[in-house]
Parts: C-alpha cells; sequence; structure tokens
C-alpha cells in the first residue's frame, strides 16, 4: 500500500443513489482509482430526498488523508449546506474546497486528477474546467 496521500473527493447530491452512482463512475473511469477515496453524500439520514450536513461531515472526514478534500453538490440546497459547513469552520476538515463544476463531468475529472497524486488546487481547477466540455 502506498503512503502517498490523495485528495479527497466527496459527492453530494439530493439522491443517495445518484451520489452513488456518479461515484462509481467516476472511480470507474478513472481506472478503479482504488487509492482515490471518494464519498457518496446522497439523501438524507432515513435514506429520503434531501441533503444533510450530517453525511457530508461524516463523509469529508472519511476522505481526508491530510491533502485536501474537494465537495461537488448537484443542486442549490446541497450547495447552500455545503456552504455553511464551511461556514461554521469546524464541521469539514481544515483544507475542504466546494468546488465549481457540473455534477457528473466535474467528478469524473476530480477522481482523474486525483489519481494521479495530484494537490487540491489541481483537482480542483481539473473539475471546475469540466464545464468547457463541449458536446456539440
Amino acid at each position: 500500500m502506498s503512503d502517498e496521500r490523495h485528495v479527497g473527493i466527496v459527492l453530494v447530491s439530493h439522491s443517495a443513489e445518484v451520489a452513488e452512482s456518479v461515484a462509481g463512475l467516476a472511480k470507474s473511469l478513472a481506472g478503479g482509482a482504488t487509492a482515490v477515496p471518494v464519498a457518496a453524500a446522497g439523501g438524507t439520514e432515513g435514506g429520503g430526498f434531501g441533503t444533510s450536513a450530517e453525511l457530508i461531515s461524516a463523509a469529508a472526514a472519511a476522505v481526508d488523508q491530510g491533502a485536501g478534500v474537494a465537495v461537488l453538490a448537484d443542486l442549490g440546497s446541497a450547495v447552500l449546506t455545503v456552504k455553511a459547513l464551511l461556514a461554521e469552520g469546524d464541521e469539514l476538515p481544515a483544507d475542504t474546497r466546494l468546488v465549481d463544476a457540473p455534477f457528473v463531468e466535474g467528478a469524473v475529472a476530480a477522481v482523474v486528477t486525483a489519481s494521479t497524486g495530484a494537490g487540491l488546487d489541481a483537482v480542483v481547477a481539473a473539475a471546475s474546467e469540466a464545464y468547457a466540455y463541449r458536446k456539440v
């Protein structure tokens, strides 16, 4: 096992299934990316649709290897919940950033970049640049 620390990725969605599926897709497209800690924080504690500050905090703590944590969120209140946690100052690991990126494409770019051992700035930049991916 490598002693190299990787940036952790947290995927916040209103749906547990969406968050888990995007996490699986991103890791698969990154060649398995077994060294990259990726956590899904979807839905509520009871399994419903919504956003849970507790699930987000637990996911961020679980993926924190000391190299920073990048958080990608799907929709409005997920973003607001992450912003509120960041504003609290002690709810998320010290080097946690909310990434302005498309959820699926950004997650893939973040995990692929983190799998190379890149730092938090590079992971955030790669995910953010996913807005420029043109499909037509």
